[in-house]
């Protein structure tokens, strides 16, 4: 492990604030796939959080979904829970709403408030893992943490 970067710095300020106190791991190689942090962690896929934005074709409101590092993201159920119809954000929106690219999207510590929507399949693990500000920087977190952390919603979401 090295020294923290400033955006992930920035995560671990922002989640304490909140009242998390998290341990931000700097890795020394890649984590931004699920399997790629899986294995810089040592822990299964199925506990990797992906942080993915999708963004509402009507309102062009963010919504965030945290899905398990195994599962896809069944957009139709995720329209379904917003009300209008959704994509994939482009990489601009996502750094423009959450103040951070894509790859090393944390769930918390945004630069605005994001509806988020967590897979039920991360709350069968005790502890996850999620990115921390960097494509190569993670913490853990309790899944019933997560869901306190973030507010958001579990949901049956993925495909």
């Amino acid at each position: 492990m090295t020294e923290l970067k400033e955006s992930s710095q920035r995560v671990k300020q922002a989640i304490g604030k909140l009242g998390f106190n998290i341990e931000v791991m700097q890795m020394d190689k890649s984590t931004r796939t699920a399997d790629e942090a899986a294995e810089a962690v040592g822990c299964s896929t199925a506990q990797i959080v992906k942080s993915l934005v999708f963004q509402g074709k009507n309102s062009k409101a963010p919504y965030m979904v945290l899905v398990s590092g195994v599962n896809r993201v069944d957009v139709g159920r995720l329209e379904s829970l917003v009300g209008e119809p959704v994509t994939m954000a482009p990489p601009e929106f996502v750094r423009q709403v959450t103040g951070f690219a894509i790859g090393g999207v944390p769930p918390a510590g945004h630069n605005q408030e994001i509806s988020t929507f967590i897979d039920q399949n991360l709350l069968e693990h005790d502890v996850v893992w999620a990115a921390a500000g960097t494509p190569s920087s993670m913490f853990a977190i309790k899944s019933a943490d997560l869901v306190a952390l973030t507010r958001g919603r579990p949901a049956e979401i993925k495909a």
